[in-house]
């Protein structure tokens, strides 16, 4: 069970440095897209996010994978670092798309209200807007963590290993499934095992946090 706890904890780090990173980016390029919609200045820069959205969504995760181990960030020893950013960078052009959706669902009379007494764009967006896209938001990007954890498996096709260790879960799977001398179904269930439980813990964060805002709203 070493190799199993071992790729765990190593599946549980990537997962959540990727899910940082998909956060960040998809905010950043969700207010890009929205800003663009009244300042013709941030026209080019939506453009650019735009495309960035469409290829991503686009194409497989495993072939962004391939390319970013193999040929853009191809440094020694960096393999399971290209991973991280590759999960997070497709995280992102998902999450950005969620959280626009969300933003967008906001009824605009809000925004119009909110200028109309003076509060600046920024300001309206934080205080007025955000609370109330963030409801929309949560199950969205639950559904996109759970997703991103189970693309995490797909890491050992480019070989991924710290030292003698295996990487993530499923490769370590696979490390057992040889020392037992092939014994791949018996060990590649307890893999399995070990992500339905981090994905039914998701679930009930995600509703735990669903029932608190229900409660707020009604407050």
């Amino acid at each position: 069970m070493g190799y199993i706890w071992q790729g765990f904890g190593n599946t549980l780090i990537m997962t959540l440095a990727a899910v940082v990173i998909g956060l960040v980016l998809g905010f950043i390029v969700a207010i890009v897209k929205i800003a663009a919609l009244n300042n013709k200045w941030m026209k080019i820069p939506a453009f650019i996010c735009n495309i960035y959205t469409t290829v991503i969504r686009g194409t497989p995760v495993a072939l962004q994978l391939f390319l970013m181990v193999f040929s853009i960030l191809a440094f020694p020893n960096f393999k399971p670092y290209a991973a991280i950013i590759t999960f997070g960078i497709n995280s992102g052009a998902y999450v950005s798309e969620n959280i626009r959706a969300g933003i967008m669902s906001v009824d605009k009379g809000q925004m119009e209200a909110g200028r109309s007494l003076g509060i600046p764009w920024t300001a309206t967006m934080i205080k007025i807007i955000f609370p109330q896209a963030i409801k929309n938001v949560i199950p969205a990007i639950g559904n996109e963590m759970i997703a991103l954890l189970k693309d995490t498996s797909i890491i050992g096709i480019v070989g991924t290993t710290v030292g003698t260790l295996t990487f993530d879960l499923n490769a370590a799977a696979g490390q057992i499934a040889i020392n037992l001398g092939g014994a791949y179904l018996a060990s590649s269930i307890v893999a399995g095992c070990f992500y339905l439980a981090v994905v039914y813990a998701i679930v009930l964060i995600i509703k735990l946090i669903e029932r608190r805002l229900r409660k707020s709203d009604r407050r």
